[in-house]
C-alpha cells in the first residue's frame, strides 16, 4: 500500500510542476490506469490529508504529501546518480532501476550514497535532488523548444521518460552542462539545427521538447555560475 501511495504522491508532484491542478485524467494518462482507479485512489489520499480534492475542480497536494512525494524523488534521484557514477550504468537504464529501489531504500543507505556522492544537486539526467528537508532548487530554463530564434544556450535537464531518447542523444554527446548554439529553426516544422563543438545536428520538435535549458540572456546575466 505504501508504495502505492508514494507513486501517487511522486506522480501528482511531477505533474504539478506543469499545471497548477491536476486532473483525473492527466493523473491516469501517466500512470497508465483507469480515471476510476485514479478517482478512487485519490478520494484515500484526501482522507489521509496527503491531497486536497475537489470532484471535476482537480487535485493538489498537500503540505505533508509534498513532503512525502519528494523523499520519494530524493531516494530516486540519488539511485539514479549512485547508479551511474558508482556502478558506470547507462544514464537510460538507471531510470528504471531506481523505480524498483527508491519505496525501499532505507534512511541509513540513503545518507551514506549522499555522504559517498559529496551531497549533489542535480541527477544523471540534470533534475534537482531535494535535500533531507524536501528543498528543491529551481533554475531558469525553458524548454529547447519553446526558443524562437538562434542564440546559444545550455542544457539544463533532459526528460527520463524515454531510454530511446537517452540513448539518442548520447549518440550525439548531448547532456546536461552541454552547450548548444541553435543555429536555425524551421518555421514548418520547429526542426533545429544545433552546432555542438564541431558537429552540427538536426532535431525534430519532439525532441527539442523533451530537453530544458538555460538561455543565452541568463547565460549572459552570469546565472549559469549557479548551475
Amino acid at each position: 500500500m505504501l508504495k502505492s501511495i508514494e507513486d501517487y504522491l511522486k506522480n501528482i508532484y511531477e505533474l504539478q510542476e506543469h499545471f497548477e491542478r491536476v486532473t483525473t485524467n492527466q493523473l491516469a494518462e501517466k500512470m497508465g490506469i483507469t480515471p476510476a482507479s485514479a478517482t478512487g485512489m485519490i478520494k484515500k489520499l484526501a482522507a489521509m490529508n496527503l491531497v486536497k480534492y475537489r470532484p471535476y475542480q482537480g487535485v493538489e497536494l498537500t503540505d505533508a504529501g509534498r513532503l512525502m512525494a519528494l523523499e520519494v524523488i530524493r531516494h530516486h534521484r540519488l539511485i539514479e546518480l549512485f547508479l551511474a557514477k558508482a556502478l558506470g550504468v547507462p544514464w537510460d537504464r538507471v531510470h528504471d532501476e531506481a523505480e524498483k529501489w527508491e519505496h525501499v531504500l532505507s534512511e541509513d543507505i540513503e545518507e551514506r550514497i549522499d555522504r559517498f556522492l559529496g551531497s549533489p544537486r542535480w541527477d544523471p539526467h540534470g533534475a534537482p535532488i531535494p535535500d533531507k528537508a524536501g528543498n528543491i532548487e529551481q533554475r531558469p530554463r525553458v524548454r529547447l523548444c519553446d526558443i524562437t530564434h538562434p542564440q546559444a544556450v545550455r542544457v539544463l535537464e533532459v526528460s527520463d521518460h524515454d531510454p530511446e531518447l537517452l540513448r539518442y542523444l548520447g549518440k550525439l554527446n548531448i547532456y546536461p552542462q552541454t552547450d548548444l548554439t541553435i543555429l536555425s529553426i524551421e518555421p514548418f516544422d520547429k526542426s533545429m539545427t544545433v552546432r555542438h563543438q564541431q558537429s552540427t545536428h538536426t532535431l525534430s520538435a519532439l525532441v527539442t521538447s523533451y530537453i530544458w535549458v538555460l538561455p543565452e540572456e541568463h547565460m549572459k546575466k552570469g546565472q549559469a555560475n549557479a548551475v
